[in-house]
């Protein structure tokens, strides 16, 4: 239906837009979609703005989001008229007109341009273009937050659909499985069936109706009856399936976002819990859940560690074995079992220690499922023996537990102290920065 309105609003547009081709011209349409009252046309020239900005050479696109965010703010005058209303009389009334004129209008192009056939999968990958050019371009740090404003509602969760992927599924949506997939490279159609087919394998991904045929995120869980300390077992091509009755253990293994553009919105804390009530449904059996998950920033913070000469955490010793490991060609994930021993105490203390200038951990990953409520249970040597594994986490691999009973009191206790709930063991074994052992 929206398309029919496109095409027919199409023939009521006097000048066409295949001649726009600058930034100039393309925030020109703009102008005449927000001033424009006709559905029809509205829709059109939306349809019009968004192929051609498609079209268009990035330099284009870089200059057409820049005159968004400098021609496309708030209307100067209403806003000014709004305040001074408020000011004299502050009702709610008042309020709500000073909310409404202080709203850019580049938000309300981007509803419009929505209402355009595929438009938000189209302002999803304006986005796209958005988040490389804010380093070196911080005025389009408005334009960014208007665009999450939106997101942020749009994608909202009660819009979404849990659907599982299997080997059944639309050949295009198993393509883009293997094109998303961020963690462990899927290596075509035959690596995708080991993860999809099997009794012992699932695969669950969020869908928003606006964009049928794209998934937004999703998880990989293998069925099994131990937490497992390695990534290899699980990928490997002649593992024996387990009927699933017969597993009491569900590891999520991989959990890849698929939009770039949606960078920010959060889904997967959503995703997890529904996954787990999902299964618990389907499978009584199972009384475990816990991930399988890198760690992906552990190798650059123990390099750091090791060139500050005032480190916290490492001693003029650990340096000296670690050095001394290198110097015979070893890789960090390689060496004996002391080597292997401190760098698993040292990885330990980078999980629960090492936090970033604003208090966070510095892990992201360790970030994500802190913040879900989940507890860091187990940290594995070697477990992820990748070139990319090796080159980000020194080999490591930890298991986060989602304990049903905990999750909320350990979300907030992160959320609300910054704690990281860990196993005893663990936090026995996790360093205290050497100022705060001898204070």
């Amino acid at each position: 239906m929206i398309q029919t309105i496109a095409d027919r609003g199409r023939s009521l547009i006097t000048r066409p837009g295949e001649g726009l081709r600058s930034a100039r011209d393309l925030a020109g349409l703009a102008e005449e979609i927000l001033s424009g009252r006709g559905e029809a046309s509205a829709v059109a020239r939306a349809r019009d703005l968004l192929d051609l900005y498609a079209a268009a050479p990035p330099e284009t696109r870089r200059a057409f989001l820049k005159r968004l965010s400098a021609d496309f703010g708030p209307a100067i005058d209403r806003l000014d008229a709004a305040i001074e209303a408020y000011r004299a009389d502050p009702t709610p009334s008042t309020a709500r007109a000073l909310h409404q004129a202080s709203e850019p209008r580049r938000q309300e192009l981007m509803r419009r341009l929505n209402r355009a056939p595929g438009g938000t999968l189209s302002l999803v990958r304006m986005r796209e273009d958005v988040l490389p050019f804010l380093a070196d371009h911080p005025d389009l740090a408005d334009v960014d937050a208007d665009f999450a404003h939106l997101f942020g509602s749009w994608f909202n969760r009660g819009f979404l659909t849990l659907k599982r992927i299997d080997w059944t599924s639309p050949a295009n949506v198993l393509e883009k499985i293997i094109a998303y997939e961020a963690v462990h490279a899927i290596q075509g159609f035959e690596d995708l069936r080991r993860r999809l087919a099997p009794p012992d394998r699932r695969l669950y991904a969020f869908f928003h109706p606006a964009l049928v045929e794209e998934p937004l995120i999703f998880v990989e869980v293998a069925l099994t009856r131990d937490i497992p300390g390695a990534i290899g077992p699980i990928l490997a091509p002649a593992h024996a399936p387990l009927a699933a009755a017969e597993a009491t253990t569900a590891v999520f293994y991989s959990i890849s976002n698929c939009q770039r553009g949606l960078a920010g919105i959060s889904f997967g804390n959503f995703l997890i819990k529904q996954v787990v009530e999902e299964l618990r449904r389907d499978l009584p059996g199972l009384k475990t859940f816990v991930t399988l998950s890198p760690v992906p920033g552990f190798a650059a913070w123990l390099a750091r560690e090791r060139d500050l000469e005032g480190s916290a955490f490492l001693t003029f010793e650990d340096r000296a074995r670690l050095d001394a490991a290198l110097d015979l060609g070893a890789s960090l994930d390689e060496g004996g079992g002391d080597l292997q021993a401190l760098l698993r105490e040292l990885a330990a203390t980078y999980l629960i220690r090492a936090r970033t200038p604003g208090g966070r951990p510095v892990d992201p990953v360790a970030r994500f499922h802190l913040g879900n409520g989940a507890r860091l249970e187990r940290i594995h040597p070697r477990a992820d023996l990748s070139p990319r594994g090796i080159e980000q986490g020194a080999g490591f691999m930890v298991n986060y537990l989602y304990d049903l009973d905990s999750i909320e009191r350990n979300h907030e206790a992160f959320a609300e102290r910054g704690e990281v709930v860990a196993a005893a063991d663990l936090r026995r074994l996790a360093r205290v920065p050497r100022t705060l052992a001898s204070a």
